[in-house]
Parts: structure tokens; sequence; C-alpha cells
């Protein structure tokens, strides 16, 4: 009889075991996801522009905005870190990257190299429905243009090289492309803020690439690319040489 009550409570042990356990995994799952979302809507922020570079991130400000516990948030500000988006620094906490425009140059040489890539796999590889969601983006692109709609185009603009960096069909490449193209993604925007006309420039260079991808002409196409961002340099560098002489008067 003893014996049968030791096996029935040592049942009971390992039921409770086994749901302690269930219910630890569902927790962090629960806990992963949502630090995934708050991930995503902390970068959506950055990338937009609501949270400027160099602007503080606290743990507390951001759980409350959007209204989740902190651990969350913790990871989440360690994932953004590791992407590049966000620093931590000794007393000050964490805040949005600001990048000299010294790096953000050496950063513009390495994405030519990495779109000139994509542009070469993308016109190997490219599916049909892909094709199709590009010559979407660029009728979208030059509905926008015509309207000098800078902040209807900016989103345009990413969606269009994150579509064709997916049609190189290579995660190791796209993983790499992602990380820096988020961290130019204020200078970016500031080239076309700057100079309206630079939007039209933006929408041809785009429509080529695009006729050049169609065509299967992966020569035709890295060039294409490569010298699209390094002419976003170009005009980066002019942007802000143009700024600095407007201060100095």
């Amino acid at each position: 009889m003893g014996q049968r009550i030791k096996g029935k409570n040592a049942m009971k042990t390992e039921e409770n075991i086994g749901s302690g356990t269930q219910q630890s995994a569902l927790e962090l799952l629960r806990e992963h996801s949502l630090s995934n979302l708050v991930e995503r809507e902390i970068e959506r922020q950055i990338i937009s522009g609501e949270l400027a570079s160099g602007e503080k991130l606290t743990e507390a400000g951001i759980a409350n905005q959007l209204r989740v516990s902190r651990g969350p948030v913790r990871e989440a500000l360690r994932s953004l870190e590791q992407a590049g988006l966000v620093v931590n620094e000794k007393n000050r906490g964490m805040s949005v990257r600001q990048i000299s425009v010294d790096e953000a140059g050496h950063i513009y040489e390495v994405r030519a190299a990495l779109d000139g890539l994509i542009g070469r796999l993308a016109a190997e590889r490219i599916t049909k429905q892909q094709l199709k969601k590009l010559k979407e983006i660029i009728k979208e692109m030059k509905l926008a243009a015509a309207k000098n709609d800078v902040v209807a185009y900016f989103p345009l603009n990413i969606a269009f090289h994150e579509i064709l960096a997916l049609a190189a069909h290579n995660p190791a490449l796209v993983m790499n492309y992602r990380r820096v193209t988020n961290e130019l993604t204020l200078f970016r925007r500031a080239t076309l803020e700057k100079n309206i006309s630079n939007i039209q420039i933006s929408t041809k260079n785009h429509e080529q690439i695009v006729k050049a991808i169609e065509a299967r002409d992966a020569l035709v196409a890295e060039k294409l690319l490569f010298d699209h961002v390094m002419d976003s340099k170009k005009r980066l560098y002019e942007v802000l040489k143009e700024n600095n002489e407007k201060r100095q008067k």
C-alpha cells in the first residue's frame, strides 16, 4: 500500500514537473515573441525617423509607450545593438546610433559592393512574382516623384531594395545587406529631403535596374546597382557640403 501511495506521489510529482516545464517553455516563447515585436517596432521608429539619431532610449520609457514589461524591451535593445542601430555607452545608456560622415562613407562603399552582388544574383535568380512586385513599386515611385512626395517615396525605396535583396536568394547576403542598409537609413533620408530632385534621379535609376534584371543581364544589373549606391554617397556629401557652406555664411 505504502509503495502504491509513493508511486502515485511520484507520478504527481512528474506531472507537476512536466506541467511546470511546459509552462516555462510557453512563457519563454511568449516573452521571446514579444521581444521580437518590440524590436521590430523600435526598428520601424528609427527607420521612419520618429526616433532621431542620437536620441536616448530607456527601457522604462519604451515599455511605457508600448505597454509591455521591461524584459522584452531589454532583449529588443540588445538585438538592435548587435544590428548596429543602437549603442550602449558608459554613463549614458542606450541611444539611437550616430554615424560620422567618414563612417557613413565607408559603409556606403560596403553597401555598393553588396548591392552589386545582389544585382548580379537577382538577374539570374529572380522569380516572376518578385519581378512583378518591383514593377509595381516603380509605378508607385513615379507617382510619388511626380508629387515630390518624400514621405511616400522613402518607404517605397526601402521596399524596392528589400525585394531585390530577397531576389538574390542568398540568406547570408540578405542578413549582411540589411545590417548595412539599416545603418545608413538616416543618411539616405537626408539626401532625399534636402534635395527633392534626387527623387527623380533615384526613380530613373531604379527603373533601369529593373530593366536590366528583367533582361537577365547580370553584369549590367551589377554595375547599375553599384553605381546607384556610389551616386547616393556622392549626393550625400554634396548635401553635407552645402549645409556647411550655409552655416559659414
